[in-house]
C-alpha cells in the first residue's frame, strides 16, 4: 500500500511539472517578439547616434565648412554596428550600437596623438525619435 501511496505521489508531482514546463514554453514566443522589437537595425544605429551628436556636440563651427564635422556609419559585427562622429578638431567618436539591447559603447580615438579612451555609454533608444 506504502507503494502504490509513493507511486501516486510521484506521478502526481511529475505531472505538477510538465505543466509547469509547457507554461514556459508557451511564454517564450512573446519573449521572441519583444527581443524582436527590440533589435536594432542600421538606420536606427545611425538616427540614435546621429541625434545623440547634434544634441552633444557644438555643430556651429561646421556651418562654414560642413565637411569638417559628420557622422557616418562604420564596420557591422555579427552583435553591433560602429558608427563615427568626425569632430572638427580631428578627434573621432566611435560608437559601438548593440544589436539587441541598444546600449551603446562611446570610444574616443585622436589619431595625431595616439590616443584611444572609452569616455561612457548611452542607451540609444534615449536618442531615437518617438513615432
Amino acid at each position: 500500500m506504502k507503494y502504490i501511496a509513493f507511486s501516486f505521489v510521484f506521478v502526481a508531482l511529475s505531472l505538477c511539472s510538465c505543466s509547469k514546463k509547457q507554461a514556459v514554453v508557451i511564454q517564450t514566443p512573446d519573449a521572441q517578439v519583444q527581443d524582436t522589437l527590440k533589435t536594432i537595425t542600421e538606420e536606427m544605429a545611425y538616427e540614435g547616434v546621429n541625434n545623440y551628436c547634434h544634441s552633444t556636440y557644438d555643430w556651429s563651427i561646421a556651418k562654414d565648412n560642413p565637411e569638417i564635422m559628420y557622422v557616418q556609419m562604420g564596420e557591422e559585427t555579427d552583435s553591433a554596428y560602429q558608427v563615427v562622429f568626425r569632430s572638427y578638431t580631428g578627434a573621432y567618436v566611435h560608437f559601438y550600437v548593440d544589436k539587441k539591447s541598444g546600449k551603446t559603447k562611446i570610444v574616443e580615438k585622436v589619431p595625431s596623438l595616439d590616443v584611444e579612451e572609452e569616455t561612457g555609454n548611452i542607451d540609444l533608444f534615449d536618442y531615437l525619435k518617438k513615432k
